[in-house]
């Protein structure tokens, strides 16, 4: 284990990767990630799966047994067995933390983000065809996407929740899921094992809002860039200990085995030169949190990251910089909910190519 790692470990952050392909599997990777750099879990999105599965070789042999399959079928085929393989690599580390970690997630498919019956179903699909206890579906936090939340779960299936921006939406985020274990208790599923996670998007928030500050181009806005996107987090953070502390079933479910969803900072790749490689670990550091980060940004943590807690304390401070946006005339509202359908277009973006390049290869091998 490197220093930093370790300490960001001991800090209480859980860290994962943000990254799956067959080669990583093959290799040996993953399992040299969790003996030397603290990773206690993996996530995908269809961007990962595109970049995967885009590489001409390590897919052909699953492809040719598959043979003349229909593409929707062969993705599916393709994709969970990496994340079964996945989820075996780190079964170890789920058992030695009572499934709260060693979590591998797989997306239901982006198309179907605004589908709520459709995505209730293809996440039971999923989580059938992966067939293993420390696997996540992966829904999206759009408003079709809470019902689907709450359902998912009270069926004792393990949930991660992305695509969250907006505090409000965390907030809906954090009733669906306290709903949907509720519902679970009640079908007689036993909570010990039902995992979630809330992904909190860090970096696009800077991304958009920065953009806003330079058109304004005033001192004042230029005080303030490259820090909406922390703050935001940690007033996310603030939520998330209020939510369940003041929730008057959570208790109750507690202490029949419930875990809390807990925070996930997702989209953690610094994105400008000018901040620190490892800003968005570093600064946002606390007790029950997952950081699942690009493998350039595990290693600048792993290489010069601090590790030691950064959110106690932050509240007042954070509320003055969403504040002083607000003054500027940025509706962070706005940039948040186009955040949440660019999301979306992207994964949609990316999940288009994965079928066609998943076709290629299936020409290719039959050819």
């Amino acid at each position: 284990m490197t220093e930093a790692t370790q300490r960001t470990s001991d800090s209480g952050v859980s860290i994962w990767l943000d990254d799956l392909s067959r080669t990583r599997i093959e290799s040996g990777s993953l399992q040299d990630l969790i003996a030397n750099k603290n990773v206690v879990g993996v996530t995908t999105n269809p961007s990962i799966f595109q970049k995967a599965l885009s590489q001409v070789g390590p897919y052909d042999a699953q492809l040719k047994e598959l043979g003349k399959v229909d593409v929707e079928t062969a993705v599916r085929e393709l994709t969970t067995t990496d994340v079964r393989n996945a989820t075996d690599i780190f079964r170890e580390v789920a058992e030695k933390t009572d499934f709260v970690d060693g979590r591998v997630s797989i997306e239901v498919d982006p198309r179907l983000a605004h589908d709520t019956e459709n995505t209730k179903t293809q996440a039971v699909e999923l989580w059938e065809k992966v067939n293993r206890p420390n696997a996540m579906i992966k829904i999206p936090a759009t408003l079709e996407g809470l019902p689907a939340i709450t359902a998912t779960l009270s069926k004792g299936i393990s949930v991660n929740v992305t695509l969250i921006f907006s505090l409000e939406r965390y907030e809906q985020v954090i009733d669906a899921f306290i709903e949907g274990i509720a519902q679970a208790a009640a079908n007689g599923h036993d909570l010990k094992h039902i995992g979630s996670v809330a992904s909190f998007f860090v970096s696009r928030v800077d991304t958009a809002v920065d953009k806003l500050l330079e058109e304004n181009g005033s001192d004042e806005a230029k005080a303030l860039e490259g820090k909406a996107a922390v703050a935001n987090a940690r007033l996310a953070y603030e939520l998330f200990e209020k939510k369940f502390a003041a929730d008057p079933r959570w208790a109750g479910l507690e202490a029949k085995g419930a875990k809390k969803q807990r925070p996930l900072w997702a989209s953690t790749g610094t994105k400008n030169a000018a901040y620190s490689d490892c800003k968005y670990v570093d600064e946002l550091v606390a007790p029950l949190i997952v950081n699942t980060m690009p493998e350039k940004t595990l290693n600048a943590l792993a290489d010069h990251g601090d590790g030691a807690p950064s959110i106690e304390g932050t509240y007042a401070e954070s509320k003055a910089v969403m504040d002083k946006l607000a003054e500027l005339g940025i509706d962070i509202k706005q940039v948040t909910d186009k955040l949440e359908a660019d999301g979306v277009a992207s994964f949609i973006a990316s999940w288009d190519s994965v079928l066609s390049d998943t076709q290629a290869g299936i020409d290719r091998v039959n050819a």
